[in-house]
């Protein structure tokens, strides 16, 4: 079986046991109660809306097998009270619509939290939903500033926001190479413009502004009329806020078309998806991260990670994506073995969102969040790397 499929084939398992532990087993007014919020007698219910499918579907399966690597880790641990751990999956596409009814469902069967959607196009819509019926929405693989606003207590971040890493890419081209003439190539969406203007603020900043700028469309390829217009203004760098196929298709293409630039992507493109879509055109492409690299061992919740990964998908290679969803599940069970007691009451979503706003610094194993009552975003970590011979490497500063 191919790595591919085992986290859908494990989310349908995950699936199936949940909705057999939905039949409470315990009499009485509380079970009851505790069901409707993903609270069983034997498991904890989550649920997660991410792509399946379509152009963005590798970004919605590795957050999926993260979490699905830390939620199984924690079950061989006990669970939570003896509660194990499960997930429902519905495929969104990296579709608003579909994501707004995957919210709906899931709020509908009683999930506990919200947890691991992919993209802010998705956010955007599926966020409001969730706080509206005050369900925690925990860990979306998204940077915008729309899930980072103060009143958002039922938001919990995890990652650093895109303004963060734009913030990164501008610096280090300006600074380490001495850059000024700066494209940017974003989907035209809310994930794209998200990007866009955390670029034109980062070069504003240095009296600095875009030489050229294009779009296309989200789940497309459609990259043509752009490369063209960015290709005219002879720019330096090209910063790319887009999904890992248009990119790919963006960079090769510039560069058979003669474009002597760096090309420098934000984290959602999905690293390993990109470095498989460019092939041996991927030397010297740089992409900003939100999480450690994942083969660094010498980080202590990246050897957890690894060997969580093996132990549900053996053949599954280490990668960035599937690392923030690992780090996203080890978020959601920290807050849960925080907010409660081994012979204590069952676990409540206040309970969950008010020990990690008032926890203070979690260390994670060398990856540490913190929150507070006006603060949902845990990390502000942003890392560098680069591909070099046909791997992703860390990088401290860009050379040419």
């Amino acid at each position: 079986m191919r790595a591919r499929a085992l986290p859908v084939l494990a989310a349908a398992m995950a699936l199936a046991a949940a909705e057999g532990a939905a039949r409470p087993r315990a009499a009485g007014a509380q079970a009851e109660a505790d069901a409707g919020n993903g609270v069983h007698p034997d498991s904890i219910v989550f649920g997660q809306s991410a792509a399946q499918s379509g152009n963005a579907r590798e970004l919605g399966e590795n957050m999926n097998l993260g979490i699905l690597a830390a939620f199984e880790e924690a079950n061989r641990a006990g669970g939570i009270q003896g509660r194990m751990l499960r997930l429902h999956l519905l495929d969104d596409r990296y579709e608003a619509e579909p994501a707004v009814a995957n919210t709906r469902e899931l709020i509908a069967r009683g999930v506990f939290g919200l947890i691991g959607a992919v993209g802010t196009p998705t956010s955007q819509v599926a966020e409001p939903i969730a706080s509206e019926a005050e369900v925690p929405y925990i860990g979306a693989f998204t940077g915008a500033s729309l899930l980072r606003g103060a009143g958002q207590r039922y938001v919990v971040n995890l990652r650093a926001s895109y303004d963060q890493e734009t913030e990164e890419m501008v610096e280090r081209l300006a600074t380490d190479l001495g850059f000024r003439r700066i494209a940017i190539l974003y989907q035209d969406d809310s994930y794209g413009r998200a990007g866009w203007n955390g670029v034109r603020q980062a070069l504003g900043r240095r009296n600095l502004a875009l030489v050229g700028e294009g779009t296309y469309v989200r789940n497309t390829t459609a990259i043509k009329r752009a490369l063209l217009d960015i290709r005219d203004t002879r720019p330096q760098a090209v910063i790319i806020i887009g999904a890992y196929r248009a990119a790919a298709h963006f960079i090769l293409w510039g560069r058979k078309l003669g474009m002597n630039a760096v090309f420098v992507n934000i984290s959602f493109v999905g690293s390993n998806a990109l470095l498989s879509e460019l092939g041996r055109g991927g030397e010297g492409v740089v992409v900003t991260q939100v999480v450690p690299f994942p083969r660094d061992v010498s980080v202590p919740v990246v050897a957890q990670y690894q060997d969580a990964l093996r132990a549900v998908a053996p053949a599954a290679q280490p990668g960035f994506v599937s690392l923030e969803g690992y780090l996203t599940g080890r978020l959601a069970v920290e807050g849960l073995l925080r907010s409660t007691r081994p012979d204590g009451p069952p676990p409540t979503r206040e309970a969950f969102l008010r020990t990690l706003h008032e926890a203070g610094p979690i260390d994670l194993g060398g990856f540490a969040v913190a929150y507070g009552p006006e603060d949902n975003q845990g990390s502000d970590a942003v890392f560098l790397t680069v591909i070099r011979e046909g791997r992703f490497v860390p990088i401290t500063r860009l050379t040419r």
